[in-house]
């Protein structure tokens, strides 16, 4: 029987039966004598960063995947685990093959770094621990640092609750099969379980407390990674992640929580030690303790350059007490959200860039957002808004190195918004000096609801922002030579499983034409809106109400 591409990727199937499989190498010897693990496989498979010959592919063996210790069920040994890359899907043409060593330490985790491959290729992979074979999965070199595809298909998603919904949208974008997925944070959430609900209660439970310790996040990403539509998606395409702040806790701010709490250290810590263990990352990213180095550039030959930045671990504490606020601190130049060093990278990479297209992948609101009509100015002190001077300099730079079309993606509002940057929001008439796409949650804060475009009370004292919807879903885009286009892919509903994916409205920015020109706007179906039920606009209520 023939199985489509599609069929192996989305349904997490295996070549074959596990510890039936020929091709990779069955353990032997002294290592057979000891008691056999059952099926390791259960986070499923993932590769990410990719370069021009290379990229991580990654997997954890846990058999039992939410034990209480974090460790997976695993036997406090090492583990060999071998691995294989072939050119096509049935592994009919293996290219390369390697044995990994999945540590106890590290939550028997396997980060296999590679290089040496052809660039702009798709390549298949999979893993065996001892008889037992995991899932396929595809992922892909970038195109050769001095050539210009002709395309990227990328979708970018974020803020993904557990307990507020089903995964379906990781699916559905999934399906779309792009070449390149960004996560831009909240990948896991950190509260116990009936702490962060939504109206009617939460459809799904977490396992175990808030988390602190390093046991409570492995057990905690394991809980996400055993969900078959992230897998889905893990599966179909090299991932680029950072962080925000639910992977450790809510809105902390370098070395300050957001309540007082003398164990934050040990806590950031292990975040980022099982953030580390949990993520297709490169070797530069092993945590140091409470440092770890997340911001990064992946190139796409000419065509693009992203900036992934971390806003996270290098700011300044909130100004006025964080929330939103009309706080004349916000604007103190020596404030930053980047930190210096981060700050210098980001404008020499500026300088540096022959890309088309240079997109910052972050993770708070890049643009003013004023929720007052009055004469006040009152915005997110966590936002982009609370480091004013820090936002300035880095669009200064661009514009200084004339950077021929910068683009920021963000995530965390829980709501699709699109945007038009200024280097003067005070003055609706000042020139366009480039363009934010704004993706929804995956699931935080449920089903959310539909509106008619331009329609949010912030639009009218805020002319520059375009586009809102406080839907569920992700964004994809299409990257050419001549302009980037976006479509808001949004789903009806999250509280049950299965929901369907539509493309809400779609954008398109030109080559050297900052800003935003629509050329779609799909309003949601009578069913489906009655589906998705009434709901509140979360860039209000997230904000101002937090568990």
């Amino acid at each position: 029987m023939s199985l489509s591409r599609r069929t192996i990727l989305l349904s997490g199937a295996a070549l074959g039966a596990a510890g039936a499989v020929t091709g990779l190498p069955v353990a032997v010897g002294a290592a057979a004598a000891r008691r056999p693990l059952a099926y390791p496989f259960t986070l499923g498979v993932a590769s990410g960063d990719p370069d021009h010959d290379g990229f991580v592919l990654w997997t954890r063996l846990a058999p039992q995947p939410l034990a209480e210790d974090g460790l997976g069920g695993m036997p406090d040994r090492d583990v060999p685990v071998h691995w294989e890359l072939a050119a096509d899907e049935r592994f009919r043409h293996v290219l390369r093959r390697g044995v990994a060593v999945a540590r106890y330490r590290s939550a028997h985790s396997v980060h296999v770094e590679l290089a040496g491959l052809l660039p702009g290729r798709e390549y298949f992979y999979r893993f065996r621990a001892e008889r037992h074979l995991s899932p396929v999965g595809r992922t892909r070199t970038a195109p050769a640092p001095w050539t210009m595809p002709a395309a990227l298909a990328m979708g970018f998603a974020s803020c993904s609750q557990y307990e507020h919904g089903y995964f379906t949208a990781y699916r559905r974008l999934a399906e779309t099969e792009p070449e390149l997925i960004l996560h831009l944070g909240d990948y896991q959430y950190e509260y116990a379980p009936d702490t962060y609900t939504v109206p009617g209660g939460n459809p799904r439970d977490h396992e175990g407390p808030e988390t602190r310790t390093l046991a409570n996040y492995r057990q905690r990403h394991a809980q996400y990674k055993t969900d078959a539509d992230l897998q889905a998606a893990h599966a179909v395409a090299p991932w680029v992640v950072v962080f925000d702040d639910h992977e450790v806790e809510n809105n902390w701010a370098d070395e300050a929580p957001e309540a007082p709490d003398p164990e934050f250290p040990a806590r950031r810590a292990a975040a980022f030690q099982a953030y580390y263990e949990n993520m297709p990352l490169r070797r530069t990213s092993i945590p140091r303790g409470i440092d770890m180095q997340l911001y990064r550039r992946v190139r796409w030959g000419r065509l693009t350059t992203f900036h992934m930045l971390d806003t996270r671990q290098y700011r300044d504490d909130q100004a006025c007490g964080d929330g939103y606020r009309d706080c004349a601190a916000a604007a103190d130049p020596a404030r930053s959200i980047t930190g210096a060093e981060q700050e210098a990278w980001l404008l020499d990479g500026f300088r540096r860039s022959d890309a088309r297209w240079d997109i910052l992948g972050q993770q708070v609101f890049f643009a003013q957002r004023d929720n007052n009509a009055g004469p006040l100015t009152v915005t997110s002190m966590d936002a982009w808004d609370g480091y004013v001077a820090s936002r300035d300099r880095i669009t200064r730079g661009w514009l200084a190195a004339g950077v021929r079309n910068p683009v920021v993606l963000t995530g965390d509002v829980h709501a699709h918004w699109a945007s038009e940057l200024k280097l003067d929001y005070a003055d609706p008439t000042s020139r366009t000096v480039g363009t934010e796409l704004v993706c929804s949650s995956i699931t935080s804060t449920g089903d959310g609801a539909d509106s008619a475009s331009g329609s949010h009370p912030w639009f009218g004292f805020n002319p520059h922002l375009r586009f809102q919807n406080n839907l569920r879903g992700y964004v994809r885009t299409t990257i050419t030579p001549g302009q980037l286009a976006a479509d808001f892919d949004v789903l009806p509903y999250v509280s049950r499983p299965g929901a369907p994916a539509y493309t809400r409205a779609s954008f398109v920015i030109e080559d050297r034409v900052p800003g935003l020109h629509q050329t779609a706007d799909n309003p949601v179906p009578s069913a489906a809106r009655t589906a998705a039920g009434a709901g509140v606009d979360d860039t209000v209520q997230r904000e101002t109400v937090r568990p």
